[in-house]
């Protein structure tokens, strides 16, 4: 599958280096070129030992790369060196630009490939005990980007502000003031808000409150972007993994010291 002359999509997960697909490992293991985004773990870049690792992250106000460039870039390196991985945070194909990036390369005759990632939609939630469903609170959910390819607020949010479901939007940060707009106009000033920013790593940041209070939150906290923002009932009934994880971690120790 890995071969010369081709080009394949990894998702990298969502910050935690343990959080990426056995076929993410092998797929960076036979690469030649690794191009690689800002949100990536770069410990995952030590599979790629012996690749050419090349950076072409973005960053809100600040790219090394523009995606024409990028585009090029791919095309290029399979020509000259063979297989090539771009190496994207989360699932590419969700609001990564994945497929855009593998339409390109075929335009040009290149064998493509596709690696899925644990995207950061919901694995951060779920780090932080956040279910985004569960019975009898929250049958359904909504991933919505918070920017869109104008960079106004997805139109979506409306929609999902009418409804009872979990909402969990990536790329937010910018457009809080927004969004708390939406929902305080529909009458939900009280509906439980998480914001979880560097979810997974160990520059993990939180902040929990209500439509209502949640600037003043982000403020007290100094929350910032990359973050993900969840709205819903499910944020107030959220588990306490903290404990879980310390009994897990003191079962493995046990285990070794035996």
């Amino acid at each position: 599958m890995y071969n010369r002359g081709s080009f394949t999509v990894v998702g990298a997960g969502p910050g935690d280096a343990e959080l990426i697909t056995l076929k993410a490992i092998k797929a960076l293991k036979k690469a030649t070129v690794v191009l690689y985004d800002a949100l990536v773990n770069k410990e995952l870049l030590a599979y790629a030992n012996e690749a050419e690792l090349i950076f072409v992250g973005k960053r809100k106000g600040c790219y090394a790369y523009q995606q024409e460039q990028i585009n090029e870039l791919i095309v290029s390196s399979v020509k000259t060196n063979g297989h090539v991985v771009r190496l994207k945070g989360g699932d590419p194909f969700i609001f990564g630009r994945g497929a855009e990036e593998i339409d390109y390369a075929q335009r040009y005759g290149i064998t493509t490939a596709m690696v899925p990632g644990i995207s950061s939609s919901m694995a951060v939630p779920a780090y932080q005990g956040i279910p985004l469903t569960k019975r009898g609170i929250s049958e359904s959910f909504w991933v919505i980007t918070g920017t869109t390819k104008n960079h106004e607020l997805s139109s979506d949010i409306k929609l999902a502000a009418k409804s009872t479901a979990t909402i969990v939007i990536l790329m937010g940060m910018g457009k809080l003031n927004e969004i708390v707009s939406i929902f305080m106009a529909e009458k939900k000033s009280k509906v439980p808000v998480g914001i979880i920013q560097n979810g997974t790593t160990t520059h993990e940041k939180n902040g929990y409150g209500t439509i209502d209070s949640i600037e003043s939150v982000v403020k007290q906290k100094e929350l910032s972007s990359p973050a993900i923002i969840v709205i819903g009932e499910v944020v107030k009934n959220r588990s306490k993994l903290n404990l879980i994880s310390e009994q897990v971690e003191k079962v493995e120790l046990n285990a070794v010291i035996r």
